[in-house]
């Protein structure tokens, strides 16, 4: 099964690492880096608000508990976003590649 993995970095450099990083380990199959969003959120008792860059990274099932480590490991935050959910649906060729760049 598909998953797809959404974590936000401090910005478009840290987030393109991340991806070239998770792909290169076959991680993950595919990972796309949205290089500028507006994040407002609740850190240490302050209401703050940042330019961050976010990456979503395409992989399948079974890679996604290796992926999230890795990607905790790799990152600048003590607490970053890292969130995943699965996929029901979709086009079933694209499927099937993202499972056979995650088993080379």
């Amino acid at each position: 099964m598909v998953y797809l993995v959404y974590v936000t970095a401090s910005n478009q450099e840290e987030a393109k690492d991340l991806a070239k990083k998770a792909v290169e380990a076959r991680l993950a199959a595919c990972a796309n880096v949205y290089p500028q969003i507006t994040s407002f959120y609740w850190w240490e008792g302050k209401l703050n608000q940042d330019q961050e860059a976010s990456v979503i990274f395409k992989t399948w099932a079974d890679k996604v508990e290796k992926l999230i480590e890795r990607l905790k490991e790799w990152h600048s935050y003590s607490c970053p976003c890292v969130l995943a959910w699965p996929i029901e649906k979709g086009n079933q060729a694209f499927i099937a590649w993202i499972e056979q760049e995650t088993r080379s």
